[in-house]
């Protein structure tokens, strides 16, 4: 935790400083986080209660907000990484932070495992 200190920020809602500590730049960076706060932890609660009680789930489907009237189009574009696939070898994109502990795999080598393993299930 020596490479960060605390930063003094302004909320872009209530425009009141607040303190960005070493401690979350350090749980920022783990998480391959980029982009400094923008709201303080209130605004930020606000924020995210409202965004939250204006979706509404109840479409019964096992849909992650992907389209549809449930607000699927409010998430903005989705963040995708570069990563090479473990089974082909082909460079690809995916929708999370590859760790390196688990295997990524392209969308078509990931299809191709996904109907085999849906055989052995019966």
């Amino acid at each position: 935790m020596d490479q960060y200190s605390d930063i003094t920020l302004k909320c872009r809602d209530c425009g009141n400083d607040f303190v960005f500590t070493a401690g979350e730049q350090q749980f920022y960076a783990e998480k391959g986080f980029t982009n400094k706060p923008s709201r303080c932890p209130s605004c930020r609660a606000a924020y995210k209660s409202s965004r939250d009680s204006s979706l509404s789930y109840s479409s019964g489907g096992g849909s992650y907000g992907g389209g549809g009237s449930y607000g699927g189009g409010s998430r903005g574009e989705r963040q995708m990484y570069p990563a090479v696939c473990d089974e082909c070898g082909r460079e690809t994109m995916v929708p999370f932070q590859p760790s390196g502990n688990k295997p990524v795999y392209c969308s078509d080598c990931f299809a191709n495992r996904r109907q085999q393993s849906s055989y052995s299930r019966y």
